[in-house]
């Protein structure tokens, strides 16, 4: 039997691992491994949520017993000291000796610790390891009693920033500091950089760029840091995150090659200079390269194991070093060369600062090739761009309309998912291509999404291949004649649609009921908020009928905050409010002490509410002639207006009442997702009304409806339905649209999306709608004005009823509020104090 040792048990080493023993030889070779950490390999691509309450053995990759089922020795805790490559042997630090007939180096990396004087300072840290991490918190616990809480990250890179959300999360005032004039240099542009660093501000972390640190100073810990312009920046807790160095260290010493500036050198196949000794991740220098993503290095271990049990499988010459990630809440993306520029090549930018979105794509100059590009804000179209890089594929007669969107009448850009070559990468960590997604269900051994990832392994790296996938899978199963089952959940197996007509048609008025007649088991937290949207849409039934099948906001008729308090906001119709009703927020935001701010959608939003005081504060409201603004609810939530004719110069039409009367009319209206609408009274656009579900704007001869718009992460413009409308008629349209979409969304589907996905897209619903090519139309209106016709608030419902007031409780059997609720001032008022975990 071929002994086989992996020295270094990270992400690279455990895929090493996994991809050998799926080899029909491995019974042909005995595997041991050693790991310097005391815990298996886990993983470091999501490190940071250590810091959000994941604990170190949901971060594993593969429990202990994971090894030893697999007959692999782990030795964790132990390093290896030397390399005999003449003998083929390795020595641990304990001075024991193992020999081996392949060695695999995937030793990784190290923070690299810039040359700075007083970098020993108590106080410095590296962001590496969950020890390192483990060190962090133990150190700002003890910081906090001393009343210190400022905490700097040197490094503006990826981790950095990471560790500066880290650094936020434990309670400090966090600054980052950065040696270049922009944040993530090798990766993003200068405006995308801006864009990114404007969002990270916002979140309250302090950047600053252009800085070089010559000193860390302080007596028993950290106190400053002095730069080389003469500045210093106080601080008492540092993490250096200025990037990585390959483990070479012991390769080196013991006559393996390694590169001038670190690295061990290795060619195609993985190979080091040293016979049977191979070199793989973050360790290995391949065309003077050193790769720090998940795939490359996923790449290197598969190579390995096919050229050490005798396949034939090299590294590709080029390294893709594109890449997507959600940094700090924020979508980040590149992919090609970003940064390209010269008299071949033409750069489309977009940029959105309102919504915090910029988009880069370079194409050559006859616009028929993408060469690379960037997404900042919203990287929702990041796996087909990259699929349009990688594969060469033909760009639209408008390039432009990549990152733009498609055209009123047109399909999407991008083309189906099915166009895409079978040699196209879909998911890069784990090499799993199109033709084997499809392959695996064209021969039926997989219909569902379960078991693509049970075959192939596919989006269990970073998972942002996760929706192609998806798409593939749809598209594919639908290419073949097959039916795409889209079941709510184990309970149920029909879609929403299917329940929504079963429920319907048998008169079903409970949850109880339905699960008797369509379901199985208890039911769970998938269908239980679901079936209560579907008997709102139906009946127009108030979250208090059947509480125990409400999310939690639903149960409470309020959102929830990060702190356990809750949300209040009242119904602002169109936006506008009498003097006195604003007197009656303003006493009972004074009352109960709580954060007021004007929304977007043109109404008060009063934050801090304990449990026990909603009640007290709505009937407070109702009194002064309010009722719920449902922000808690997958329902309507504002209609927003400019002012319209009443005092606009340029207004054409009152936009203020024919906000308020539609608001009037939809408001409680329950649906697959939260709806938004907006009225302008003339072409200027003031109420945005075309970034919303549905949204109207004044020309000559009425108004033009536009539909499916949304804002948010993934910015839609609404397309336009119908034009020159009366009221009567505009009504008439948007109580069809409504109930339609209510009837046939999938669930927590906004209406952008679902009309992408609806056959015929803008022109169905056009026929549908106008045409009533269905024959539904009078039905779809008889629905809405029956629904109309049974609104109630349900939060007068809930303070007039003895038996609801029950459960605005913090404890079951007390009435005793919850102490542990703590804020902090904030400008002039205040906000939840942060968490430290």
């Amino acid at each position: 039997m071929k002994r086989v040792i992996v020295v270094g048990n990270g992400m690279v080493g455990y895929k090493f691992c996994e991809k050998l023993v799926t080899k029909p030889q491995r019974e042909e070779y005995k595997v041991i491994v050693f790991g310097e950490e005391p815990s298996p390999a886990y993983d470091r691509v999501h490190l940071s949520e250590y810091f959000s309450g994941k604990s170190a053995e949901e971060l594993l990759l593969a429990p202990k017993n994971w090894y030893s089922d697999n007959n692999i020795e782990l030795r964790t805790s132990e390093m290896i000291s030397g390399i005999d490559p003449e003998n083929k042997k390795v020595t641990t630090y304990k001075n024991e000796d193992f020999e081996y007939d392949y060695l695999v180096l995937a030793t990784g990396s190290s923070a690299f610790i810039p040359p700075i004087e007083g970098s020993h300072i108590p106080g410095v840290f590296v962001y590496r390891t969950t020890e390192d991490l483990d060190a962090i918190r133990t150190f700002a616990s003890k910081l906090k009693p001393e009343g210190k809480n400022k905490a700097a990250v040197l490094g503006g890179g990826l981790l950095g920033l990471e560790a500066a959300n880290a650094a936020k999360e434990l309670g400090m005032k966090t600054s980052v500091v950065e040696f270049a004039p922009r944040l993530m240099p090798k990766q993003l542009d200068e405006p995308a950089s801006k864009m990114l660093q404007s969002k990270i501000e916002d979140l309250g972390i302090h950047i600053l760029t252009n800085k070089a640190t010559i000193e860390i100073t302080g007596k028993n810990a950290i106190e400053k840091m002095e730069f080389s312009d003469g500045t210093h920046l106080e601080t008492n807790m540092l993490i250096i995150s200025a990037g990585i160095r390959p483990r070479d260290e012991v390769a080196g010493n013991s006559g393996i090659e390694v590169g001038k500036r670190g690295g061990i050198k290795v060619n195609n196949k993985m190979q080091t200079s040293a016979k049977d000794v191979y070199a793989i991740g973050e360790a290995a220098l391949y065309n003077d390269g050193i790769y720090g993503l998940v795939a490359p290095g996923y790449n290197m271990a598969e190579v390995a194991v096919e050229q050490i049990t005798g396949g034939t499988k090299t590294m590709a010459d080029h390294i893709d070093m594109s890449t997507k990630l959600k940094l700090i809440g924020t979508d980040v993306a590149s992919f090609g060369d970003p940064f390209i520029e010269n008299e071949e090549v033409t750069a489309i930018n977009y940029e959105n600062k309102q919504k915090g979105i910029y988009k880069r794509i370079n194409v050559t100059k006859d616009g028929k090739k993408l060469l690379g590009g960037i997404l900042i804000g919203d990287a929702s179209d990041y796996n087909n761009l990259f699929q349009i890089y990688i594969n060469g594929m033909k760009l639209p007669e408008h390039p432009e309309d990549l990152i733009l969107g498609f055209r009123e009448e047109g399909e999407s850009a991008m083309g189906s998912v099915l166009d895409l070559p079978n040699t196209a990468q879909i998911c890069s960590c784990e090499s799993v291509s199109k033709g084997q997604i499809c392959n695996s269900i064209s021969s039926g051994e997989c219909s569902s999404m379960e078991d693509i990832v049970k075959l192939t392994k596919a989006s269990t790296g970073c998972g942002g291949c996760k929706p192609m996938i998806t798409d593939l899978l749809n598209e594919s199963l639908k290419s073949m004649g097959k039916e795409i089952k889209t079941n709510l959940c184990e309970h149920f197996e029909f879609s929403r649609q299917e329940l929504y007509d079963l429920i319907k048609i048998n008169k079903v008025r409970n949850f109880d009921e339905a699960l008797n007649l369509f379901g199985k088991g208890h039911g769970c937290e998938l269908c239980k908020p679901l079936l209560a949207s579907i008997f709102a849409s139906l009946n127009m039934e108030t979250a208090n009928q059947q509480v125990t099948i409400q999310d939690s906001n639903d149960r409470f008729l309020a959102n929830i905050q990060r702190n356990g308090t809750y949300s209040v906001v009242p119904r602002v119709p169109g936006g506008e409010i009498t003097p006195d009703k604003l007197m009656v927020i303003g006493h009972v935001a004074k009352k109960y002490d709580l954060y007021t701010k004007i929304t977007g959608g043109q109404r008060i939003d009063l934050f801090g509410a304990e449990l026990h005081q909603l009640p007290h504060i709505w009937r407070e409201l109702i009194e002064g002639g309010f009722e719920s603004g449902h922000a808690y609810g997958k329902s309507l939530r504002t209609v927003k207006s400019c002012v319209g004719s009443s005092w606009c110069r340029y207004g054409m039409h009152e936009s203020v009442g024919f906000a308020i009367k539609i608001e009037e009319r939809y408001k409680g209206l329950r649906s697959p997702h939260k709806l938004k609408g907006g009225v302008s009274g003339c072409i200027r656009e003031c109420a945005e009304a075309r970034g919303k579900d549905f949204g109207l704007i004044a020309v000559e001869g009425g108004w033009n409806l536009y539909v499916c718009g949304n804002g948010g992460a993934t910015p839609r413009h609404g397309i336009l339905l119908a034009e020159q409308l009366d009221d009567e008629t505009c009504i008439k349209y948007l109580d069809r649209f409504l109930m339609y979409y209510i009837r046939t969304a999938a669930p927590l589907t906004r209406t952008a999306p679902w009309l992408d996905k609806l056959d015929g897209g803008i022109e169905y619903l056009k026929k549908v709608v106008i045409e009533d090519s269905l024959g539904i139309a009078e039905e779809l209106e008889q629905d809405m004005q029956d629904l109309v016709n049974k609104y109630e608030c349900e939060w007068k419902q809930a303070i007039e009823d003895p038996e609801m007031m029950k459960r605005f409780k913090h404890f079951v059997n007390s009435h005793d509020s919850d102490d542990n609720m703590a804020f902090v001032p904030m400008r002039e008022q205040k906000m939840p104090k942060p968490w430290v975990k």
